[in-house]
C-alpha cells in the first residue's frame, strides 16, 4: 500500500498530466485490438470516416465520444470488441481544398497536370490522415488502429472496383444523358443530396413570346430568364381553358426566331405566373420529362464553367448572371418585358463550395437504384434493421420508395477513376477487374478509360465490408461482419446510411449493420448550426486543452437523446470540468480514509450491518439497474444524467458526509469497505463516458485495496457491474428517506430565514414508531442539520406550541424547529408575505404570456423553453412561500 497517496495528489484534477499518459498505457496493452473468438459473438462499429479536408469539428467529437462510450461498455461487458476507424478521401471536398492551396501560388490544377495534381494531393493526405488520428486519439477514442483503413486503401479501392463491374454487368449501372445538378466553380456533376436549397430573394420576369402568326402574344413567367435561349416549347395545362385556342400553334422565341409549339402537358401549374411555361429539356428536370413526353429536341447553352455558348446567339460568352440582366435589358428594348416581380425561391447551392448550381442535360453514369432499394426497404419492415430514433425509419422508407437513381460520375481527378474504357476504333465499351489490354468487342489495343471518378459516397457506401476485406473471404469478414452499430448524424441518413444498406445487401447478401443510431447536431448556446461563416465554430481539441477531455465528452452526451440537437455552451464545459474536479476530490477523500486501514478485508463482496451501508449499496443497485437499462436502449444521455446525480447527490452529498461522522467518532461497523466498493463500481460505470479520470482514479484506488477480485491491470477491460440482488434493500432506502428529509428540512429552514450556515438550531420530533430510525441516526442527525439539541419525544408527548417554533411535518413524523429566539417572526411573515404576492404576480405575467398563442408562434424556441422553466420555478417558489407563511400564522396563533 502506498502511505500519503491522498496528500501527494494535487487539489484539483490536471487532465494534462494525466491523459496522454493513460492512452499510451492503453495501447501499449493491446485493449483496443479483439481476439477472434468464434464462441462469442463480437460488438462492432466501423467508424464513420471523417473527411481528409483538414481537422476534426465539434461534429466528429460528438460521433467519437458516443462510439466509444458503447464501445468501451461492450469490452467492459467481456465481448470481443472491435471498433474500425478510417478516413475517407472525399472527392470534392479535397479537391476543391487542395485547389483552394494551389490559387494561393498562383497556379491551377490544369497547369499542373492530373499526375502532379494527384501527387499534391497525396501529400495533403498523408499530413491530415496522421492529424486525424492524433485528434480520435486525444478525444479518448479506443480504436483498433491495427485495423484502420483509408477509402483509396487498395483493399477498399478493390472493393469498389469489383461493385462497379458488378453492378455494370448486371445492368445496374449505365451511362446515359439526364438532367445533372451541374457546379460550375467545381466544373462537375453532383447528386440531388449534393444539392442545398437555400431561401433566397430572387426575380420572376414576364416575358412576351410573340405568336407565328401574329395574332398576339403568349406570356411566360420565369425566375431563369437567360435560360430562354435554349427553349424549344411553351406548354400549358390541358384544362386551362386560358389557352384552349393556343395549343396546337407556336410562338416565336425572341432575339433567336426559333418557332416554339404551344403544347398541352399534365405536368403545368396552372397558379403559377401566367399558367404558360417556357419548355428548356436542356436546363431543367420538368421540362426535360415533357419533352421525352412530346418528342422535342434540347439545346444545351451553357459552358461547363457556367458561361453561354454558341446557341445563346447574340449573348454567347457571357457568364450566366451576365446574360440574365443582359437578356432582360434587350426585352426591355424590345417591349417583350411585361414586368419583373420579387420572387422568393428555394435555390440550389453546391453543398461544397457554395455556388448556385444549374440544372444541365450531360452524358453521365448512373446506379439504377429502384432494384437496390427494395431489399433495403424489406430489411426495415421485417424488423432485422433497426433505426433510432424510431421517427426516422418513415423518413428512410419514404425516400427509398421515392428513390430517383443515382449520378455517380464526377468531373474530378481526385477519387476511384471509373473502370470503362472505350475502345477508339468500334465506340465499344470494357468494364473490367483488371485494366483491360484490349477491347472486349473487337479486340483493339486503342482503348481509352473514361475521365471521370466516382461520388465519394459510392465508395463510403461499401465501408463496413470493404474495411473488413471485401471481396475476400477473410476471417474479419467472416466474424466481424455484419456490424452491430452504425452510429452517425441524421443529417446523412440518405447520403450514406441508406447507400451502405443498398450496397452492403447487394455485395454481400447481408444487412451491414442491425441498428443504427442517430445523433444530432451540436449548435452553438444560442441554437445556431455552427459555421466558420457565423465565427461561432468550437474547436475541439481547443476545449481539450481547456477543460480536459473528460469534461468535453461528458458536455456533449449529458442528458442528450438520440436524434435531438443539442447546444454547446461553456456552462456544460464547466459542469464537465467540476463533475471532474467532484471525482477527483471524492476520490482524495476515500484515499485518505483507506491509507493505512486494517479493516478492508471483504471490501469486493460487502455485507452490510449498519443502515447507512445498507442504504447506499442498495440504492446503487438500483443505479447500476437504471444505468444499463438505459444503455440497452441507447439513451446514454440519461444512463449519464443518472450516473451524474448518484455520485453527486448520493454518494457526495449525503454518504460521504454520513461517513465522515463514523469515522470521525470511531464508530462501528467502520465505512471503509463500502466507501471503497461503491467508489470502484461506480468508477467503472462511469468509465465509458469520462475514460481517463476513470482509469487514473481506479489505479491509484487499487493500490491502496487487497486484491481479492481477480480485477485486471486495468479499468479498461474490468467487468461491468451487473446488480446483486441480495444488496437491495428497500427497507433501508425507506428508512434513510426519512433521515434524510429530517436534515434537509432543518437545512431549508436555516437557509428561509437567512440564518448563519453554522447556526445551531433546536429540533423536536415526534418519532412514534420510528424512533428506532432516528435514534440510531442521531449522532448524523445532529452533525450533518446541526440540530443541537435533537429532541426524540415519548409518545404522547406534544411538540412545542410556543410562537418560538416553525412546525412542520417529515413524511409521516411531526417536528418543529425553534427560531423565534433567532428572528423576529412578525418581520419574516410581512417579508414572506410580500415575496408570495410578487411571485403571485410573476406567475400570472408568465401564464398570460405562455397562452398567447401569437407569443408561442413567433418567439425562438429556446424562449418559449426558457419562460415556461420559469413558470414551473415561480409555481414551485409560490407553494413554498404559502407553506411557510401557513407554519408562521399557526405559529402565531
Amino acid at each position: 500500500m502506498s502511505e500519503g497517496l491522498s496528500a501527494s495528489l494535487p487539489k484539483a484534477y490536471d487532465p494534462h498530466s494525466v491523459e496522454q499518459r493513460i492512452y499510451q498505457r492503453w495501447l501499449e496493452g493491446g485493449y483496443f485490438t479483439p481476439r477472434i473468438d468464434p464462441s462469442r459473438k463480437p460488438f462492432v462499429i466501423i467508424m464513420p470516416p471523417p473527411n481528409v479536408t483538414g481537422s476534426l469539428h465539434m461534429g466528429h467529437a460528438l460521433t467519437a465520444t458516443l462510439e466509444d462510450l458503447m464501445v468501451r461498455w461492450h469490452r467492459m461487458m467481456g465481448e470481443p470488441t472491435l471498433w474500425l476507424p478510417g478516413v475517407d478521401h472525399a472527392g470534392i471536398a479535397t479537391q476543391v481544398v487542395v485547389e483552394r492551396e494551389l490559387a494561393k501560388e498562383g497556379l491551377t490544377r490544369h497547369q499542373l497536370g492530373r499526375d502532379a495534381f494527384l501527387e499534391r494531393v497525396w501529400r495533403w493526405v498523408h499530413k491530415y490522415r496522421s492529424r486525424i488520428r492524433e485528434q480520435h486519439m486525444r478525444l479518448g477514442a479506443s480504436c483498433d488502429w491495427t485495423r484502420e483503413r483509408f477509402t483509396l486503401d487498395p483493399g477498399p479501392s478493390r472493393a469498389v472496383r469489383t461493385t462497379f463491374v458488378n453492378l455494370y454487368h448486371k445492368g445496374l449501372i449505365y451511362r446515359g444523358e439526364r438532367i445533372i445538378n451541374w457546379c460550375v466553380r467545381c466544373s462537375t456533376a453532383l447528386s440531388d443530396l449534393e444539392v442545398e436549397h437555400k431561401q433566397v430573394q430572387g426575380e420572376l420576369a414576364y416575358i412576351r413570346y410573340p405568336l407565328e402568326d401574329g395574332t398576339g402574344f403568349v406570356t411566360v413567367a420565369t425566375t431563369r430568364p437567360e435560360t430562354m435561349l435554349g427553349d424549344t416549347a411553351v406548354a400549358v395545362h390541358p384544362s386551362d381553358t386560358r389557352y384552349t385556342g393556343l395549343i396546337g400553334k407556336r410562338a416565336v422565341l425572341p432575339f433567336l426566331g426559333r418557332p416554339l409549339p404551344i403544347i398541352a402537358d399534365d405536368a403545368i401549374d396552372p397558379s403559377f405566373g401566367t399558367g404558360a411555361l417556357k419548355v428548356t429539356p436542356a436546363h431543367d428536370p420538368v421540362d426535360w420529362e415533357i419533352a421525352q413526353r412530346h418528342n422535342l429536341p434540347a439545346v444545351s447553352i451553357l459552358h461547363p464553367d457556367g458561361t453561354l455558348n454558341q446557341e445563346a446567339g447574340p449573348f454567347q460568352g457571357l457568364e450566366r448572371f451576365q446574360a440574365r440582366r443582359a437578356v432582360l435589358q434587350a426585352l426591355r428594348d424590345q417591349g417583350l418585358l411585361e414586368k419583373v416581380q420579387p420572387h422568393t425561391l428555394a435555390l440550389g447551392h453546391c453543398q461544397r463550395c457554395g455556388t448556385p448550381v444549374e440544372p444541365i442535360l450531360s452524358l453521365q453514369w448512373f446506379v439504377r437504384m429502384a432494384p437496390l432499394a427494395e431489399p433495403a426497404i424489406r430489411v426495415v419492415e421485417e424488423g432485422t434493421l433497426r433505426i433510432i430514433p424510431e421517427h426516422y425509419t418513415k423518413v428512410y422508407l419514404n425516400w427509398l420508395r421515392n428513390i430517383k437513381d443515382w449520378c455517380i460520375s464526377r468531373q474530378l481527378w481526385w477519387g476511384h477513376r471509373i473502370p470503362v474504357w472505350y475502345c477508339q476504333d468500334c465506340g465499344g465499351q470494357t468494364c473490367t477487374l483488371e485494366d483491360p489490354s484490349r477491347c472486349a468487342h473487337c479486340g483493339s489495343g486503342r482503348l481509352q478509360q473514361d475521365p471521370d471518378v466516382l461520388d465519394t459516397w459510392f465508395s463510403s457506401g461499401l465501408w463496413p465490408h470493404s474495411t473488413l476485406g471485401w471481396p475476400d473471404d477473410t476471417a474479419d469478414l467472416r466474424y466481424f461482419y455484419p456490424t452491430s452499430v452504425m452510429e452517425t448524424g441524421y443529417d446523412i441518413l440518405f447520403f450514406w446510411v441508406a447507400r451502405m444498406v443498398m450496397l452492403g445487401i447487394a455485395n454481400t447478401g447481408k444487412v451491414p449493420f442491425y441498428t443504427v443510431y442517430l445523433h444530432g447536431l451540436v449548435r452553438d448556446p444560442y441554437g445556431l448550426k455552427m459555421a466558420k461563416t457565423r465565427g461561432n465554430v468550437v474547436d475541439p481539441l481547443d476545449m481539450v486543452e481547456r477543460y480536459g477531455c473528460d469534461a468535453l465528452r461528458f458536455a456533449l452526451t449529458v442528458g442528450v437523446a438520440p436524434g435531438s440537437d443539442q447546444r454547446l455552451s461553456p456552462h456544460r464545459l464547466e459542469a464537465g470540468r467540476n463533475f471532474a474536479n467532484k471525482i477527483w476530490n471524492a476520490a482524495r477523500l476515500v484515499f485518505s480514509t483507506l491509507e493505512g486501514a486494517t479493516d478492508l478485508e471483504g471490501w469486493s463482496t460487502p455485507r452490510p450491518a449498519h443502515l447507512e451501508d445498507r442504504w447506499i449499496l442498495s440504492r446503487l443497485q438500483g443505479v447500476i439497474q437504471r444505468v444499463h437499462r438505459s444503455m440497452e436502449e441507447f439513451l446514454f444521455g440519461d444512463a449519464e444524467q443518472a450516473l451524474h446525480d448518484f455520485f453527486w447527490d448520493e454518494f457526495c452529498d449525503w454518504y460521504l458526509e454520513l461517513s465522515k461522522v463514523r469515522l470521525r467518532r470511531g464508530m462501528a461497523p467502520s465505512p471503509r469497505p463500502v466507501l471503497a466498493y461503491t467508489l470502484e463500481r461506480l468508477l467503472r460505470l462511469l468509465h465509458p463516458y469520462m475514460p481517463f479520470i476513470t482509469e487514473e482514479v481506479w489505479q491509484n484506488l487499487r493500490r491502496l485495496l487487497p486484491r481479492e477480485d481477480n480485477a485486471p491491470e486495468m479499468l479498461i477491460v474490468a467487468p461491468w457491474p451487473c446488480p446483486e440482488p441480495a444488496l437491495g434493500d428497500p427497507r433501508a432506502e425507506e428508512s434513510m428517506a426519512l433521515v434524510l428529509s429530517l436534515i434537509r428540512t432543518v437545512r431549508n429552514a436555516r437557509a428561509e430565514f437567512r440564518l448563519e450556515p453554522r447556526q445551531p438550531l433546536e429540533v423536536f420530533t415526534a418519532p412514534g414508531p420510528y424512533r428506532p430510525i432516528l435514534e440510531a441516526e442521531q449522532e448524523a442527525v445532529c452533525a450533518l442539520a446541526l440540530a443541537q439539541p435533537l429532541h426524540l419525544l415519548e409518545d404522547g408527548q406534544p411538540l412545542p406550541s410556543d410562537r418560538q417554533c416553525l412546525r412542520t411535518a417529515v413524511g409521516p413524523v411531526p417536528i418543529a424547529i425553534r427560531i423565534g429566539n433567532l428572528v423576529d417572526l412578525g418581520k419574516e411573515v410581512a417579508r414572506l408575505r410580500a415575496e408570495a404576492d410578487q411571485a403571485h404576480l410573476t406567475l400570472r405575467r408568465l401564464q398570460e404570456r405562455l397562452q398567447d398563442p401569437h407569443f408561442r408562434s413567433r418567439a425562438p424556441e429556446e424562449v418559449v423553453e426558457r419562460e415556461e422553466e420559469r413558470l414551473r420555478h415561480t409555481q414551485a417558489r409560490l407553494d413554498t412561500l404559502r407553506s411557510l407563511l401557513a407554519q408562521l400564522i399557526g405559529s402565531e396563533g
